[in-house]
C-alpha cells in the first residue's frame, strides 16, 4: 500500500502552508480521485507521493518502506505537458527504453505506431506525446501510477483511448493509480472513491463530497 501519512509542505520558511497533516493511503489496484480548487496543493501532494519532493513533516512507504533514493521508481508521475517530461533531443524509441520497452500490446492499445519510434518529441502531437509518457511509466516495476490532469488538454476521442488503456493495463497489473482533475465526471467514472483536498473528506463509490 502507498501511503501519505501526516503530510505537511510548504516550499520556504516564507511561504504559506500547502498541506497540513494530510493522510492518503491507496490500494494495490485501487483507483482514487483526487479533486479541489486550483491551489489546494493536489499537484505538490502528487509530486510528495512520487518522491518528487521531501515533506516537511509526515512520510510517504510502499508496504511500510521509504521510497527508494535509487534506481526505478516503484511511484510513476504522468504530467498534463509531455513535452517537459522528454528529452526533446532523443528518438521517440530511446524515450521509452528509459523505463522498459513496452509491449506490442501496450503500444497497439495506446495507439502508438511503430512509425513513431523514429521520431523527435517535437515531431509528435501532444496527444501522440502523451501516449508516449504513458507507455514508458507502465512497465514490469510501477506498482503505483499518479496521473496529474494527464488528458486535460487532449480531444476526447484522445482521453477514452488513453483512460481505457491505463485502466486495463493497472487493473490487470494490481497497480494503484491516483486520478487528479478538476474533472468531477471523469473522477466519478473512473475512481473507486474520491478525495476533496479542499475538505480532506473522503467519499466512497465515487461519490463527490459538497466540500466545507
Amino acid at each position: 500500500m502507498l501511503v501519505g501519512k501526516q503530510l505537511t509542505f510548504r516550499y520556504t520558511p516564507r511561504h504559506p502552508w500547502i498541506l497540513r497533516n494530510f493522510h492518503v493511503a491507496i490500494a494495490p489496484g485501487e483507483v482514487v480521485g483526487l479533486m479541489g480548487p486550483s491551489g489546494f496543493g493536489k499537484t505538490t501532494l502528487g509530486k510528495l507521493l512520487a518522491g518528487y519532493l521531501t515533506p516537511t513533516t509526515g512520510s510517504v512507504t510502499i508496504n511500510s518502506q521509504a521510497l527508494p533514493l535509487r534506481g526505478y521508481a516503484p511511484v510513476q508521475l504522468i504530467f498534463q505537458n509531455p513535452e517537459l517530461a522528454v528529452n526533446p533531443r532523443w528518438r521517440i524509441r530511446q524515450i521509452l527504453q528509459e523505463g522498459n520497452n513496452p509491449t506490442p500490446n501496450l503500444l497497439e492499445a495506446l495507439g502508438i505506431h511503430p512509425t513513431w519510434l523514429n521520431r523527435y518529441p517535437h515531431e509528435l502531437s501532444g496527444g501522440e506525446l502523451q501516449r508516449i509518457a504513458v507507455a514508458r511509466a507502465l512497465t514490469p516495476a510501477t506498482r503505483y501510477l499518479i496521473a496529474d490532469e494527464m488528458t486535460a488538454m487532449l480531444d476526447a476521442n484522445t482521453q477514452a483511448l488513453i483512460w481505457q488503456a491505463v485502466l486495463h493495463y493497472t487493473h490487470t497489473h494490481q497497480i494503484g493509480l491516483l486520478v487528479i482533475s478538476h474533472e468531477s465526471a471523469l473522477l466519478k467514472r473512473l475512481s473507486d472513491r474520491i478525495i476533496d483536498v479542499a475538505s480532506e473528506r473522503v467519499d466512497e463509490f465515487g461519490t463527490v463530497s459538497s466540500g466545507k
